[in-house]
């Protein structure tokens, strides 16, 4: 059995991570600004920003960072984001960059491709970063390419940031109809079981 090293509880460290990951999306997002090279936050920060129009009390933080890009854009997004102190690095699949040397891959920023499927069974292709609008400090993605990426992946953490979305009233049966057969399928599935 592994030993934990415990620190003290603490309020300041909850707030630090927070911060952690918000500074981490706005450098990255701000590097590719500056560089103009088109993009989107998706996942689960972006399921946090809807979430938080509606109510801030059900926002859930996320440790990553998701972002949508284009493949062709691939060498233009390496330069931009290692001139802000990340590292490229290929991790279980997927392009990462990772926060300094000291940085972990569950803390990175990590490339989604638009037009692409992430797996070969995904139902649809993810969106293009044309399907995003203006937040604070970034581009995010839309509700409705959010929702379509969200049902794709259907993981239980991708069903929990659903159920967010359906419990604000940011979506609800009335999407089905937008959906593929699939997704609608996955849509009423949590309506009908919204304890998961």
């Amino acid at each position: 059995m592994t030993t934990l090293a415990l620190h003290d509880f603490s309020w300041q460290r909850m707030i630090d991570a927070v911060e952690a990951v918000k500074e981490r999306a706005c450098r990255a997002a701000s590097a590719l600004e500056n560089a103009g090279i088109p993009y989107a936050v998706a996942g689960g920060n972006a399921v946090a920003a809807w979430v938080a129009r509606v109510d801030i009390d059900a926002v859930r933080n996320t440790n990553d960072v998701d972002i949508l890009v284009r493949r062709s854009d691939f060498d233009a997004i390496k330069v931009a984001l290692e001139s802000v102190g990340f590292e490229y690095h290929f991790v279980n699949g997927v392009d990462c960059f990772i926060d300094g040397p000291d940085g972990k891959p569950s803390r990175g920023v990590h490339l989604l491709f638009a037009g692409e499927r992430v797996k070969a069974s995904y139902p649809v292709f993810n969106a293009d970063v044309t399907e995003s609008e203006d937040a604070d400090d970034y581009r995010i993605v839309t509700l409705e390419a959010l929702v379509r990426m969200k049902l794709n992946s259907f993981r239980r953490k991708d069903q929990v940031h659903l159920e967010d979305l359906l419990a604000m009233g940011l979506v609800d049966e009335s999407w089905s109809s937008r959906l593929c057969p699939e997704h609608a399928e996955r849509l009423q599935q949590l309506i009908d079981n919204p304890d998961g």
